[in-house]
């Protein structure tokens, strides 16, 4: 039988409706699983269901993170939440981890990781935190924009190797304070936070850049998604 990874849609506020990115579908589809869109939805019956035929779940990128939800109040610089997504993400998540069900979380997907565990989020880098690092980069979203230094003996390390690397960056939000149920596993030269797992889970990471963007011309970022799709198999070797 084959692995199915299920993803969480993107939503478009204006035309009311659900979409996707076909990277995230292609780097799935690439390692040899099959990816299905979830529904956008917070009824746990209905989670359930899709979440029962799923091996494995990719948190994508998408709105920014409510505020609300790691006890910060709602600046103007902060963009617009979802409040049905971020329901349905805190118990796909609570799922997840409780099952030992492997994710992988892409940039809003490392922050809603941290924020739904406890950790705080920049809700906006430009006015919070000073660089001189582009987070931020313009297409194409392929090429490196900064660098990370993966931090020895973690998931990360044991997937591409520690050291460093180039990687992509198209965000405005970013980890704060790092939640305590997370080890970080990687940092940008100006020092946020660019991957973390979850303790004490077989395969539950995040990455703040966007691996379904460079994953065919990236080597690292290739073995990042087939670690995942490789977790997702029964065996569970990664």
């Amino acid at each position: 039988m084959g692995i199915v990874i299920g993803l969480i849609p993107l939503y478009d506020d204006e035309k009311e409706s659900i979409w996707m990115l076909p990277g995230y579908m292609q780097a799935i589809e690439q390692f040899g699983a099959a990816p299905i869109i979830l529904p956008l939805a917070d009824s746990k019956g209905e989670l359930d269901v899709v979440y029962a035929a799923c091996d494995g779940i990719l948190f994508t990128g998408g709105h920014d993170v409510a505020p609300e939800l790691y006890g910060e109040n709602r600046k103007a610089t902060c963009g617009k939440a979802c409040d049905t997504r971020d329901k349905m993400e805190a118990y796909l998540l609570d799922k997840c981890l409780e099952d030992d069900k492997p994710l992988l979380g892409i940039c809003r997907g490392i922050q809603f990781i941290n924020a739904h565990l406890g950790g705080t989020l920049y809700q906006d880098l430009a006015t919070e935190y000073e660089s001189s690092i582009e987070h931020h980069m313009s297409p194409p979203y392929d090429r490196v924009a900064h660098h990370i230094t993966v931090l020895d003996k973690t998931k990360l390390a044991d997937i591409i190797g520690a050291g460093q690397y180039g990687v992509n960056s198209y965000h405005h939000q970013a980890i704060k304070d790092l939640s305590p149920k997370v080890v970080k596993m990687a940092v940008s030269e100006d020092g946020l936070v660019e991957a973390i797992a979850v303790k004490n889970h077989r395969f539950a990471i995040g990455v703040q850049w966007h691996p379904e963007f460079s994953y065919k011309n990236s080597e690292e970022n290739g073995k990042i998604v087939k670690a995942f799709v490789n977790a997702c198999k029964k065996e569970g070797d990664f």
